[in-house]
């Protein structure tokens, strides 16, 4: 009677430690960071010549939002970003786009970059930036 009394309580902490095991990962596994999927992309050309129009065009998406807009910014010459223009707001299924006609008004180097805003409906007024592109340039002759 000893001998099974010895064993039955091995496995009783056997199990205990694998239950408290399996518990611990669980919590670990929870509290890690959850990171939101997303991109944006921008394209403009590599050159513009003076008096000429060029386009510049934005594409973004980011599932950490119910809705979604996407800016284009420029600066020139080391000044801040300004912003260009900005697409409509869209559901989160879909990509938010931005387009924007510029006419290069003088020589020199500008660049462009996207930011892809997350909003909380379609009239929200306090947009949070989710993704900002890399800058590209181009050049005006």
């Amino acid at each position: 009677m000893t001998r099974t009394k010895k064993t039955g309580m091995k496995s009783r902490g056997g199990r205990v430690a694998v239950i408290g095991a399996l518990g611990l990962a669980s919590v670990t596994l929870a509290a890690g960071p959850a990171f939101a999927k997303g991109s944006v992309d921008i394209t403009a050309p590599h050159t513009a010549h003076v008096g000429k129009t060029f386009t510049v065009a934005a594409r973004g998406n980011d599932d950490a939002s119910s809705y979604l807009r996407i800016c284009l910014e420029s600066r020139g010459g080391g000044q801040t970003w300004h912003r260009v223009t900005c697409g409509a707001v869209v559901d989160t299924g879909t990509d938010a786009q931005a387009t924007a006609r510029v006419k290069a008004a003088q020589s020199g180097v500008l660049q462009y970059r996207a930011v892809v805003y997350g909003l909380l409906s379609p009239t929200d007024g306090h947009p949070v930036r989710q993704r900002t592109s890399g800058p590209v340039t181009v050049d005006v002759r």
